[in-house]
């Protein structure tokens, strides 16, 4: 057999398409332009690169960015002070923090300073807290790409053994009770698991994000099973890979996403998607599943569910 590929780029290309047209709707009715803020400390080449795709990204939608760069030795006092301006700031709907931050600095007070209604990347303790609920106002934008793309192909989790392997709070541990929310039967294994193979040959849904390349091996997946590659690890030779043995697995999953072009591009797209529906939420909408505005029994404020 001959896994089919979930395309993340083409599908992350149609969710910008759409999501231009509603931004250029929601400023027709509304005069609201979407706005997100991005703080970046320090001089990180790859936070740099990152910023300036989200930045790309946001203007190809018509949404209005804007980037406070701060230098590596700024106080911490000062840029949770540049967070709580941000936070009373009416144009901006969403605010980012690129991590990681310098390691004299502790993430979790900054990310804490941004409101709750303004955490479109949902690392707040009350999104992250909401997903155990099934109540976040934002979903983690990776794992929300991962549902994205097993609802682009028509794969539920209802019923199915899910295991991730990585433990991380962005990735593996939010992208479980997401699942689980949605009926799955989830387990997750992480760098201390003893035979991970004894855990990954159940998995119906297999999703890999623990930035090892070639983690995963062929004898390590049942037949048939689908293969979520969230890992991106850059080789030697200057190729990007990520956490399965792509060229192998593809003989035997139903269904696999590609390193590049699967999982990535679906992290970006969903910030966007997060920062319109902030903006829309401004404007005191509820959200359907669409991230169209709803009311009565389709209202559907949280993002995540």
């Amino acid at each position: 057999m001959s896994a089919k590929i979930i395309d993340g780029a083409q599908l992350a290309m149609d969710i910008r398409r759409d999501l231009s047209r509603r931004v250029e709707s929601l400023e027709a009715a509304s005069g609201v332009t979407p706005g997100l803020a991005v703080v970046l400390v320090g001089d990180d080449p790859a936070s740099r690169v990152y910023v300036a795709n989200k930045t790309r990204a946001c203007k190809a939608v018509g949404i209005r960015s804007v980037l406070h760069r701060l230098d590596a030795d700024v106080e911490q006092d000062s840029i949770i002070a540049i967070i709580k301006a941000l936070n009373e700031d009416p144009s901006v709907h969403g605010i980012l923090v690129q991590l990681p931050l310098p390691p004299w600095i502790q993430s979790r007070p900054v990310l804490e300073a941004i409101s709750v209604e303004k955490d479109v990347d949902g690392f707040h303790l009350y999104n992250v807290g909401g997903l155990v609920l099934g109540d976040a106002i934002f979903s983690p934008c990776t794992p929300y790409g991962v549902v994205k793309l097993l609802e682009s192909v028509g794969i539920s989790v209802d019923g199915q053994n899910v295991v991730i392997v990585g433990a991380s709070n962005i990735v593996g541990k939010p992208m479980a009770h997401m699942l689980m929310t949605r009926d799955a039967t989830v387990a997750i294994c992480h760098a201390k698991t003893r035979d991970l193979a004894q855990f990954t040959i159940l998995a119906d849904i297999l999703v890999v994000a623990a930035g090892v390349p070639n983690l995963i091996l062929p004898q390590m997946v049942k037949t048939g099973a689908v293969v979520i590659d969230v890992g991106i690890n850059r080789m030697a030779d200057g190729r990007l890979v990520g956490d399965v043995d792509f060229e192998a697995l593809v003989k035997k999953a139903s269904y696999i996403t590609p390193v590049p072009g699967g999982v990535g591009p679906m992290t970006v797209t969903m910030l966007l998607e997060n920062t319109y529906l902030s903006a829309l939420r401004s404007q005191g909408a509820l959200v359907n599943r669409a991230g169209n505005a709803a009311s009565g029994d389709e209202a559907f404020y949280a993002s995540g569910r």
